[in-house]
Formats: structure tokens, C-alpha cells, sequence
């Protein structure tokens, strides 16, 4: 069985330059990032402004494209992703600036010898690059400013995301309200026999395939040994171990075996399967029930997760209140409209996934 891969897009070395040259950046998890331009020396068009400080149409145009590069392979969001994207790249650019505005009102300073150590880092890893070469003197100080910001703020969220240790009781009510995150999922222990067929293969190929696979069915079903049958007949890797597949969670397997297997009983060989890259036979050998661990086995899973919980609020709290607090304009003139979410009551048909189109 084949498991789904997240593929992650490189950008090359003229965008990432070129990004760092505007302030922005890949650094924390693909965040845009950007640089802070006074109003009297931007004649750019303005996509924001944040008290005294502008964001360039140019600026969030890189950022946005920073976005999609590190979002979706290729770097093209869907159709349907796209507003949202756009509004949500706009909310960070202008919390970036809210941020480092605070942060500087409270008085804190870059860590120096960290922006500096990053510098070598990338003087070392470009250092064979002519373009770096050619454009380092221009590019370099940008790019100080921008690791010295990125410095600032890295302090200034680690200090508003310091919030104290839960108590005991906090834990508890933690636990008890959210009981979904220490329960192990049921586990689904899973034999394979795997007819291989290429997906491009005629009509006829697959009805062999589901007719080959019909009478492994009713082998097994006759007492015939289903690790004997594996290792001859199945193109899975699991093969070798007699069809073994160990124990699987929910979503690791196609949807149609999932289908088939939570229906099944420990020890039920089901019905041949056509999935993409073949038929496969499926024997249930074992099923594990969810199970909710007690508060004692989790306890400090527990206290980490609510921590994080609290300090992930405090941090989304500062960012409304200095939105609050300080005057911020957004031209959203370029933004695509938000797909209207549709209440699935009602007349209408329904679409895939349960959205309703206009009867």
C-alpha cells in the first residue's frame, strides 16, 4: 500500500534573495515576513498602513507568493483557496508590523551575536553562488535589518508566550474537556494480499484481476493458508511478512479498504477490493478499540498541551487589542471575494462535501 507524501516546493536562489532583499523571508515556519518602509520615502502603491508605517502593494505581492510557495505544492492554490489566503497573508503582514511596534515601545533589542551567526550561515551557504556574490553588498544590509527584527520579535514572543504552570487543578479540567486528545484512535491490525495492476490497464485486465482475486477469496475461506497465498500471489511489500501489514490507524489505508475493514470482524476475510494500484484481499486480524488514558498516564502531555493553549491565547489576544488600539487601513480592492458558506438546511441541492447549490 502506497502512503500519501507532502511535497514541499524549494524556492530557488534568486527568490529567496529577492525575497530577503523586500524583507521577506522563510524563516519560523514560512511566515512572511516584511520590511518596514516610513511613508514619507515609499512611492510605491500602498496595500496597507499601519499607523506610520506602510505595507507596499509590492511588498504583500511577495509575501503572498512566499505563501502559496510554502502552502501548495507548486505554489497554486486551489481556486476556492485563494480569498482566504489573500486575507489571511494581509492579517499577518499587519501583525508583523503591530508586533515589532510593540516590541520596540518595550525597549528590546536584537540578540546580536544570533543575527550574527545566521549571517555566516548564509555567507557559507551562498558562498559559491555568483549571484550572491554580485548582489551581496546590496542585499546584505536588508537582510541585517530584517534578522535583527526577526531577533526582536522572536524575544518578544517568547516573553508574551511565558505564561505561568498550570495547577492540578487546571490540568484536570483541561483533560475533562478535551478527553478527544488523549484517546488512542482504534487500531485496525490488517492482512494484504495485493493483485498489482497497472492503473492505466483496460477494463478487461481489471475484471481478470477481480476474477483471479474471487478465487483466492474462496481458497482462503476453504482453510487455505493466507501467508502462503501472499507470498505467491501478492505485489505488496508486505508480502515477505505473509501479508502482515502490523497495526494501522484510520486514514492510513485508501478509502475503500478503510470502508470495507471497519465493517469487518477479527479473523473476516473480505470481498476483493479495486483500488489504485490494484485488487487487493483484505483480512481483518485484529481490531483495537479506542481507549481514553487516565489523567494519571497523561498528566504532563496534559500540562503542555493546556500551557500552550493559554500562551497560543495570549499571544492572539495582544494582536486584537494592538489592532484595537492602533489605526490600520487595508486595501482589499485586489482580494478575491469569500466563497459564500451555504447552511446545508434548507431547499437545494447538495454538493460533494455537503454544501448546497440553488435549487
Amino acid at each position: 500500500m502506497k502512503v500519501k507524501q507532502m511535497h514541499i516546493a524549494k524556492k530557488s536562489l534568486a527568490m529567496y534573495l529577492w525575497l530577503a532583499f523586500l524583507g521577506v523571508d522563510s524563516i519560523a515556519g514560512e511566515t512572511a515576513k516584511i520590511a518596514l518602509k516610513s511613508t514619507t520615502v515609499s512611492s510605491q502603491a500602498v496595500f496597507a498602513k499601519v499607523a506610520d508605517i506602510v505595507i507596499s502593494q509590492e511588498d504583500y505581492d511577495a509575501a503572498f507568493s512566499a505563501a502559496t510557495r510554502s502552502k501548495f505544492y507548486h505554489g497554486k492554490p486551489p481556486d476556492g483557496e485563494i480569498a482566504e489566503l489573500q486575507r489571511e497573508v494581509g492579517d499577518q503582514l499587519v501583525a508583523k508590523v503591530l508586533l515589532f511596534r510593540e516590541a520596540k515601545r518595550r525597549g528590546l533589542e536584537p540578540d546580536a551575536d544570533e543575527v550574527q551567526k545566521t549571517l555566516q550561515g548564509y555567507e557559507q551557504r551562498y558562498s559559491s553562488s555568483e549571484q550572491w556574490k554580485n548582489n551581496r553588498a546590496r542585499l546584505l544590509p536588508n537582510l541585517t535589518r530584517q534578522l535583527e527584527r526577526e531577533s526582536i520579535l522572536k524575544k518578544f514572543e517568547a516573553e508574551v508566550r511565558d505564561v505561568p504552570v498550570p495547577d492540578e487543578q487546571q490540568v484536570k479540567d483541561y483533560y475533562l474537556a478535551h478527553q478527544e486528545k488523549f484517546t488512542e484512535p482504534e487500531q485496525l491490525r490488517v492482512a494484504v494480499i495485493l493483485l498489482k495492476m497497472d492503473p492505466s490497464s483496460s477494463e478487461m485486465m481489471w475484471k481478470k484481476a477481480e476474477e483471479e482475486a474471487a478465487g483466492i477469496v474462496k481458497l482462503l475461506r476453504r482453510g487455505e493458508d493466507f501467508a502462503a497465498l501472499a507470498r505467491t500471489h501478492s505485489g505488496d511489500p508486505s508480502a515477505e511478512q505473509g501479508g502482515d501489514m502490523g497495526y494501522l490507524h484510520n486514514g492510513m489505508l485508501p478509502d475503500p479498504a478503510q470502508a470495507v475493514l471497519d465493517l469487518a470482524k477479527p479473523g473476516e476475510i473480505v470481498s476483493p477490493v479495486r483500488l489504485l494500484e490494484g485488487v487487493a484481499i483484505f483480512r481483518l486480524t485484529d481490531r483495537k478499540v479506542s481507549k481514553l488514558n487516565t489523567l494519571d498516564k497523561v498528566q504532563d502531555r496534559a500540562r503542555d498541551l493546556l500551557r500552550r493553549d493559554q500562551a497560543g491565547m495570549e499571544w492572539t489576544l495582544l494582536i486584537a487589542k494592538l489592532k484595537k488600539e492602533t489605526t490600520v487601513k487595508v486595501d482589499q480592492s485586489r482580494f478575491m471575494p469569500l466563497l459564500e458558506k451555504r447552511n446545508e438546511q434548507g431547499n437545494g441541492q447538495t454538493k460533494p462535501g455537503g454544501a448546497k447549490t440553488p435549487g
